[in-house]
């Protein structure tokens, strides 16, 4: 039967508190019961003075605002605001009553420009979550996840201006051009001077709205300025650190940085998992050095079809030599400055062997193998990826890792930016973490309104 409403209840009146009004189950309630934010007092002390100004408006409630904004996926602070005006379970978490003054939307990029720019504000919000959830056992890091993913900046991809700039430098350079000089001394060769190693030059597309972003490519489609979010998470996929770069700086550049940061904060993991981007010798060799295991994917060889593939060649470690399908040797020539070591073949016997169309197109008819100095860190990674182990491990990349980027970037805002810059990048991938950390040890540890 087809019932209308005929009351107006819009002006009756309650007597009734704000504390009645928020669900019991709220996510508000939990995070409130899981989390005393207090600490914050104490990390922002410095940036505030003692006897002089205005009052301020609480740091905390400062802070919380932005925790709204990134747990409920509020695409930014003018919107926050307004939901906070009529949404009775933000005023509770806030502290305020029914007829409480919200603070101006400004008031947040204000304290951000005057204080909170130049420090280390939010990492330490980050860190000081993540030990709340280590503390209550939550945080399981013998095991790590390390990936990217890219956040769409807030830029127009046409209007850049090109530039010619020097190629980044990689963590591991240094150490690389050490062995390199090291390895070419020992086979008689001169050692490069250090102008030698100087970064090369690249041509880039700068944006002019956002100049610390950077052009990324992915395919004929997806052409435009972005951020890279590095991060690593833990086997129950609570975020262990993150770090943010331009879009066009490649994840192998950021591993090692981001390794070291989680050995501080977790301590040395037992193994640490990414995907193909990250299987190059340097990892490789800075995980083995580590005492770390790797666990890296199955990559395609990148021989052309009907030609012999590279493991077709085999090594000989004792001569020092490879040895080809037809059993010729291809000998030690010299090291480059990519720290590649090159075997040739000689020409005058390649010419008339039956396997010259399979082997090489060169019109000298000679074969070349190029040999990483780390080349045996990746065999050994090679022979870890068939292991029970390894093969467990990284089939949870895509509940962990794969699972936090989804979950930030259709829950919580990620998937792009109001934000330019690269430390407002950073300000919101730190605290979009912490709130995912926050909302899960919150979640995990609440039961009928008590801690578990």
């Amino acid at each position: 039967m087809l019932s209308k409403n005929n009351q107006m209840n819009r002006d009756q009146m309650e007597m009734i508190t704000l504390e009645q009004l928020v669900p019991e189950e709220h996510l508000v309630r939990k995070i409130e019961k899981a989390m005393d934010f207090s600490f914050i007092y104490s990390l922002v002390e410095e940036v505030y003075s003692s006897d002089r100004g205005r009052p301020s408006i609480d740091p905390v409630i400062l802070i919380k605002m932005t925790f709204i904004q990134y747990l409920f996926g509020i695409r930014s602070m003018r919107r926050t605001i307004e939901e906070i005006e009529t949404n009775l379970a933000y005023r509770w978490f806030l502290g305020f009553g029914f007829y409480d003054k919200v603070p101006h939307f400004s008031t947040f990029g204000k304290n951000y420009e005057r204080r909170f720019k130049d420090t280390d504000l939010f990492e330490q919000i980050f860190h000081r979550i993540l030990k709340e959830a280590m503390d209550k056992n939550l945080v399981k890091g013998e095991h790590v996840f390390i990936d990217s993913t890219h956040v769409k900046a807030s830029a127009n991809k046409r209007k850049f201006e090109k530039k010619v700039v020097r190629k980044e430098t990689k963590s591991y350079e240094e150490r690389l051009h050490k062995e390199i000089n090291r390895d070419r001394e020992e086979n008689e060769k001169k050692p490069f001077p250090p102008d030698k190693f100087e970064p090369e030059e690249k041509e880039i597309k700068k944006s002019t709205t956002d100049p610390e972003s950077g052009h990324y490519v992915k395919d004929e489609r997806t052409k435009q300025f972005a951020y890279s979010f590095h991060a690593a998470s833990d086997r129950k996929g609570f975020v262990l650190g993150a770090i943010v770069t331009p879009g066009n700086v490649h994840d192998s550049a950021v591993f090692e940085p981001l390794m070291d940061q989680l050995m501080k904060v977790i301590g040395k993991p037992l193994a640490a998992a990414a995907d193909a981007a990250y299987k190059i010798p340097a990892l490789a060799q800075y995980l083995n050095l580590h005492g770390i295991r790797p666990v890296f994917p199955y990559t395609r060889p990148k021989t052309k079809d009907g030609f012999f593939k590279k493991s077709d060649f085999v090594y000989d470690e004792h001569f020092d030599c490879y040895l080809c399908p037809h059993d010729h040797q291809l000998t030690y020539r010299t090291t480059t400055k990519k720290g590649y070591r090159q075997y040739a073949s000689n020409p005058a016997i390649c010419k008339g062997c039956p396997f010259l169309a399979q082997c090489t197109e060169s019109q000298n008819h000679q074969k070349v193998i190029e040999r990483h100095l780390w080349q045996e860190h990746l065999e050994e990674v090679e022979h870890l990826r068939h292991t029970d182990e390894n093969k467990s491990i990284y089939a949870k990349r895509k509940e962990t890792i794969e699972r936090v980027f989804a979950d930030a970037k259709e829950k919580h805002g990620m998937r792009w930016t109001t934000l330019r810059g690269l430390k407002k990048l950073s300000m919101q991938a730190m605290l979009t973490f912490a709130a995912m950390n926050l909302k899960k040890m919150a979640t995990w540890t609440w039961e009928s309104g008590k801690m578990a």
